[in-house]
């Protein structure tokens, strides 16, 4: 208490003609209209200033939750593309009746476990089978694909990245229609190998490459990578192509999670041709 009363009076000659002015500034704002007028812009401007600083902070603080309505309204709009969609024509009395129904669907989630210098990459999603989210499905990234769902519980769910040795995607040259196979020869995060790829269909760098919609899980014109550059194999008419992946895999949150309607439909019918190839293969 002594050591306050003692700064007071050490500097109450400053308070002093802090308190006067304060009554100058006050006496001359009532007086006079000009300065009353300054006053207040130069009080609003410096308000405005705080406020904005104030908004900018909260609206930092906001930004996860803004980016998941983000998220939730892309995979609404994925899910109006004529891409989601099987269309139907029946015929009826010589009359086209069109009818539209979903394929795809989307399922949004956040990233919560990463890998991506490793020599089998699996990334780890907040959404399980509590969600929708099965084996198999397809994920992708606001740029590009991401992978396939390899195991799921109730809230969570793992996917082998397209950074694994395992993984194969079927893909094609968006400018040429030609497909051929993604994989990754487990070195450089950013880039992928593209192969099956015939020689007589010539490749330009920075050609955009896509999934081809040949595969059940991820729909046909996703966007993969953009060419590097293409070697000639020898002797078999084959590029091996060097990719750059359009989704950087050290940087994703979100992704969707890819839900095709017509999956086990599809399933069963490439199980009964994979039977009637083993039945032919042993009959020989």
């Amino acid at each position: 208490m002594n050591n306050l009363l003692i700064f007071f009076k050490r500097y109450s000659h400053i308070f002093l003609f802090i308190a006067l002015e304060a009554v100058a500034v006050i006496l001359i704002v009532q007086n006079s209209y000009y300065q009353s007028s300054k006053l207040i812009s130069w009080c609003n401007s410096i308000a405005g200033s705080c406020y904005s600083q104030v908004s900018s902070v909260s609206g930092y603080f906001k930004l996860a939750e803004t980016n998941r309505q983000l998220i939730s309204e892309n995979a609404r709009l994925r899910e109006q593309l004529e891409s989601s969609y099987i269309q139907y024509n029946k015929k009826v009395f010589e009359v086209n009746d069109t009818v539209y129904k979903r394929k795809y669907s989307y399922i949004e989630a956040q990233i919560i476990k990463n890998s991506y210098n490793r020599r089998c990459n699996y990334i780890m999603i907040n959404k399980g089978t509590l969600h929708g989210v099965k084996t198999d499905m397809a994920v992708m990234s606001p740029q590009g694909i991401v992978g396939i769902v390899v195991n799921t519980t109730r809230n969570f769910a793992t996917v082998m990245s397209v950074l694994h040795p395992d993984s194969r995607n079927s893909v094609k040259v968006k400018r040429t229609n030609i497909s051929g196979s993604l994989v990754w020869n487990g070195k450089d995060f950013r880039y992928g190998t593209l192969i099956d790829i015939p020689t007589t269909h010539k490749l330009r760098k920075n050609d955009t490459i896509i999934t081809s919609g040949f595969s059940q899980e991820f729909p046909e014109g996703i966007v993969v990578g953009f060419v590097e550059s293409a070697t000639q194999n020898s002797g078999d008419g084959f590029y091996t192509v060097k990719i750059r992946l359009a989704t950087d895999f050290n940087k994703i949150n979100f992704v969707y999670v890819i839900n095709n309607s017509f999956y086990q439909e599809q399933q069963i019918l490439n199980r009964q041709m994979e039977e009637c190839d083993e039945q032919q293969t042993d009959n020989q």
